[in-house]
């Protein structure tokens, strides 16, 4: 089995883009565009690593990584958070939140990829598809 990543972010291209380029790597991915949702997600199936944006509408992505952390049932799971916020101040309320790492935007998808590997181990890339 595959690990499954779980890629939470209110911008719906970016999802895409990262979940496209993650299948490839051959991860299983699923995704949400909100901290709400992606809560929910956690409890539908496990995942192996979260890649949490800050910045969303409603619950933001600091709050979202404290929940999941408060949770017994998911607290181990590693936590990417990702913003364009990058001061000191917003690296330490993610760190604090219990993020495991930390990645500013924009963020290419080989240095996503090596983070990820970093937490997972490299898998067998997906097959091309004709």
């Amino acid at each position: 089995m595959r690990p499954r990543v779980l890629v939470v972010d209110d911008d719906p291209r970016l999802l895409q883009i990262i979940e496209m380029y993650l299948r490839l790597e051959g991860y299983e991915v699923t995704t949400a565009e909100t901290g709400e949702d992606a809560l929910l997600r956690l409890t539908q199936q496990p995942v192996a690593l979260v890649i949490l944006d800050i910045m969303m509408p409603g619950m933001d992505g600091v709050e979202a990584c404290r929940r999941i952390r408060a949770d017994p049932a998911t607290s181990a799971i590693p936590i990417v958070m990702c913003s364009a916020l990058s001061a000191d101040e917003d690296v330490r309320r993610a760190r604090d939140a219990g993020a495991s790492h930390m990645i500013c935007k924009p963020f290419n998808l080989v240095g996503l990829g090596a983070v990820v590997r970093s937490f997972l181990g490299a898998v067998e890339p997906a097959a091309a598809e004709v």
